[in-house]
C-alpha cells in the first residue's frame, strides 16, 4: 500500500511541475518578440512629396502590407513586445497619386525626432535656411542620369 502511495504523489508532483513550467513564473526569461518594419525618424525625414514609388521603396524598404483595395497606399507597421512587458506598436501610412509620394499619416512627423522632442536639442533654422516644396529631387534612383 505504501508504495502505491508513493507512486500517486509522484505522478502528482510531476504533473504539477510540468503544469507551471507553461506558466509565467517569475524568473522566466522571455524573448523580445519584433515584428514587421523597422521604420526610425531619419528614414521618415528623407521623405519629400513627389518622390517615386521607387525612391520611397529605396529608403523605406518593401511595405509589410499593400492592400489590395488601396494600392495607392502602403503600411509599414512596427510591433515590439520586450519580455514580460506589454506590447508597443508603431506605424506609418505612405499615400501615393500617379506613382508619386502626396502624403504620409500615423505615428512619426517629418522632422521632429522622438529625442529631439524630449531632450529639447532641436536647433531652429533659420528662416533663410528652410526648404521650400516641391524640391528638386534630381533623376529618379537608378536611371544613370
Amino acid at each position: 500500500m505504501p508504495n502505491s502511495l508513493y507512486r500517486i504523489l509522484c505522478i502528482l508532483l510531476c504533473l504539477s511541475a510540468l503544469g507551471l513550467s507553461g506558466c509565467s513564473f517569475p524568473g522566466v526569461y522571455k524573448i523580445d518578440v519584433q515584428q514587421g518594419n523597422v521604420v526610425t525618424q531619419d528614414m521618415v525625414d528623407q521623405l519629400r512629396p513627389g518622390m517615386t514609388t521607387r525612391q520611397v521603396r529605396f529608403i523605406m524598404g518593401t511595405p509589410l502590407v499593400e492592400d489590395t483595395f488601396h494600392p495607392n497606399r502602403w503600411d509599414y507597421i512596427y510591433s515590439m513586445q520586450a519580455g514580460h512587458q506589454e506590447r508597443t506598436q508603431e506605424r506609418i501610412s505612405l499615400n501615393f497619386e500617379n506613382d508619386l509620394l502626396v502624403g504620409l499619416s500615423g505615428d512619426f512627423v517629418p522632422g521632429a525626432s522622438r529625442d529631439e522632442q524630449i531632450m529639447g536639442t532641436r536647433q531652429q533654422a533659420e528662416p533663410e535656411a528652410l526648404e521650400t516644396y516641391p524640391v528638386d529631387l534630381g533623376a529618379p534612383l537608378g536611371t544613370g542620369e
